[in-house]
């Protein structure tokens, strides 16, 4: 065990809290599989600022989207019957999000309206989708973690091409979550 000492202590100030009118603590089909049974009342992820200075966030267990302005003000932009987890921007507007339920998901950050982008490879189903990123030809790249671990190493990473073509890049990962590429783009993380 190792002790150590800071040379100073520091202290953080929180800038911004999930506001009392969004919290509903609550048992849920996602806080049985993932926190033992336990009630949750948010649990955020999938964190991506907007040219404006919004922070926008995911709510896995009650699947919603929210927006944080600079001031640290919450604004529900979406909400629908899924599990949101990790979102980047398409363009200047439009959210594509890796929903663990439904595939992958665009939301029109101005008016919260959701529809389906990619549901499923060929007639297969997703185990369920966690992150995303893109490279700098628009090539999408997510991972499909489910509930796989080293009990099931069967986590798969994709890629979706601009034109639309899915590869499957991977099918053997433990546990894929989180994905990014080195500055280069010779390397996927």
């Amino acid at each position: 065990m190792f002790l150590l000492h800071p040379p100073e202590v520091r202290t953080l100030d929180v800038f911004t809290t999930l506001p009392a009118r969004f919290r509903q603590r609550q048992r849920t089909v996602w806080s049985d599989a993932n926190m033992g049974g336990r009630e949750v009342d948010s649990f955020l992820e999938g964190p991506v600022f907007d040219d404006a200075g919004n922070l926008y966030v995911t709510d896995i267990p009650f699947g919603r989207v929210f927006r944080v302005d600079p001031q640290g003000e919450w604004e529900l932009v979406a909400q629908w019957d899924g599990e949101p987890n990790g979102m980047k921007f398409l363009n200047a507007t439009e959210l594509l999000v890796t929903d663990y339920r439904n595939g992958l998901m665009v939301v029109d950050s101005r008016s919260g309206a959701v529809r389906p982008y990619l549901g499923r490879r060929n007639t297969e189903s997703f185990k369920g989708l966690n992150d995303l990123t893109f490279d700098s030809q628009g090539n999408l790249y997510f991972t499909d973690q489910g509930q796989t671990g080293l009990h099931d190493p069967t986590g798969r990473v994709y890629r979706l091409s601009p034109a639309g073509r899915l590869d499957l890049l991977l099918s053997n990962v433990p546990s894929p979550n989180g994905i990014v590429l080195s500055l280069d783009e010779r390397f996927l993380f």
